[in-house]
Formats: C-alpha cells, sequence, structure tokens
C-alpha cells in the first residue's frame, strides 16, 4: 500500500507561482513512477505532468508544457509540482498519483494510488 499526502495548495493571482509537494509512505518510492493530476468543478479528472522512477524522464499536457515543471527527489521520498504563470483556469484540486507502470500513471482511469488532494486557487 502507498500512501500520498499533498501540500503547498493555495490562494494565488494569476501570474503567480506556487509549489505543490507529495509526500509518498509505504512502498519504495523509487519502485514507482509519480504523476499529477487535476480536477476542475464539473470536469474530469485530466493529467497535468508526470515523472518516470529514476526521475530521468517527464511528460507534460500541453496546457501547462512551458509553466509546470515535475521533478522527484527519491533520496527525500518527495515529489514536487513547480506551477508558474498561472492563470485563472488552472483553478482545480491538484492530486498526486503513484503507478509502478508508466503507462498506467499517465491515465486517470488506471492509476493504483491516489492522495487525497489540494485545491489551487488562481483569481484573476
Amino acid at each position: 500500500q502507498v500512501q500520498l499526502i499533498e501540500s503547498g495548495g493555495g490562494l494565488v493571482q494569476a501570474g503567480g507561482s506556487l509549489r505543490l509537494s507529495c509526500a509518498p509512505s509505504g512502498r519504495t518510492f523509487s519502485n514507482y513512477a509519480m504523476a499529477w493530476f487535476r480536477q476542475a468543478p464539473g470536469k474530469e479528472r485530466e493529467f497535468v505532468a508526470g515523472i518516470t522512477q529514476s526521475g530521468g524522464s517527464t511528460y507534460y499536457a500541453e496546457s501547462v508544457k512551458g509553466r509546470f515543471t515535475i521533478s522527484r527527489d527519491n533520496a527525500k521520498n518527495m515529489v514536487y509540482l513547480q506551477m508558474s504563470i498561472l492563470k485563472p483556469q488552472d483553478t482545480a484540486v491538484y492530486y498526486c498519483a503513484a503507478d509502478q507502470l508508466w503507462r498506467d500513471v499517465i491515465a486517470a482511469n488506471r492509476v493504483t494510488y491516489w492522495g487525497q488532494g489540494t485545491q489551487v486557487t488562481v483569481s484573476s
């Protein structure tokens, strides 16, 4: 079992920055590919960014490419999402996700482990 605890959400003005953190516990962190998803009210949960077990490869949704950066520190058992140039349309609950398979961690209907989510609100 893997437990994921997100933190770092909040209210920020458009153009500002936030850093989300996810602290996995339980199984060996380095065995898991990690990702961030988000879900806005009335919308489906969507993929935001993913990172492989070693951190050597990352992948981003087109809507956040160039503005968001996913990273991980396997020594500290942490994964981060640095969000910059935030827009009101980035407002959502952000979820940390973990899976041993890359093809599953980037698909909301196949992710094995989810965090509880953290709210990000961007005001215009």
